[in-house]
């Protein structure tokens, strides 16, 4: 058995562990909406007194939540908002949720995806030419739709060969409509009941206009381009 591979089963161990560990100790009651709302005064008590302590807590907590494909993301969202207003809260999670969502796209890829490779690879290889030529585009849009499970987005980019960098980026700037709008509406969190009373289907319906628009703008571009460059290039061609 080769070091990757004994690698490859001690990061599977260690998210087994941490999985567990939520589970057993039933840490997902922090992770509620309820517990959000009866703790607010408590946690802005402790932010006035140590700012910068609680802003770099809660990334790191956000950063795992998410690197862990745990739920709880979009409460703590919201939580962002009810403890750090919309500027700081926005900050704090769309660079918090991106690093957790690329860490779970590189775990994802080095777990699985010398796997599929060698057992789907024929099929794959369209993909990846694909996310080679227009990744970011199809990257863009799926994080413009909140529909979309984030860690369904990430375990499935972890397996193609979309480069780290440009999926960090491009998830930052896809997330940040939907970051914007929860942490807005975390000001107002003791009016929240649910999340549902945040995701109106007016709102996702929003969402999923504002997601088909990159890539139909370059598909859109790419047919022009081979329409009316041919025509010019026929234009000038010998006689």
């Amino acid at each position: 058995m080769g070091a990757s591979t004994l690698k490859r089963i001690g990061l599977v161990g260690l998210l087994v562990l941490a999985a567990a560990l939520f589970l057993i100790f039933d840490l997902d009651r922090f992770l509620t909406l309820d517990y959000l709302k009866t703790s607010q005064a408590r946690f802005l008590e402790l932010y006035e007194d140590h700012r910068l302590a609680v802003i770099g807590g809660y990334m790191v907590v956000y950063i795992v939540v998410t690197a862990l494909s745990l739920p709880g993301a979009a409460v703590m969202t919201l939580g962002g908002g009810a403890l750090f207003g919309v500027l700081i809260g926005t900050v704090a999670v769309s660079f918090a949720s991106t690093i957790g969502a690329t860490l779970a796209c590189l775990a994802a890829r080095f777990v699985l995806r010398d796997w599929v490779q060698a057992k789907f690879g024929d099929r794959l290889s369209a993909i990846n030419r694909g996310m080679q030529k227009e990744g970011p585009f199809y990257l863009f849009s799926l994080r413009l739709i909140p529909i979309f499970p984030f860690f369904v987005i990430n375990l499935l980019m972890g397996l193609t060969s979309i480069p780290l960098r440009t999926y960090f980026w491009v998830s930052q700037l896809g997330m940040l409509p939907a970051t914007i709008v929860y942490v807005n509406a975390g000001k107002e969190i003791a009016k929240i009941d649910s999340l549902a009373d945040i995701a109106s289907p007016t709102l996702l319906f929003s969402f999923v206009i504002l997601g088909l628009f990159p890539i139909s703008v370059k598909k859109i571009m790419g047919f022009y381009r081979r329409r009316y460059g041919a025509q010019a290039g026929d234009r000038h061609d010998p006689v």
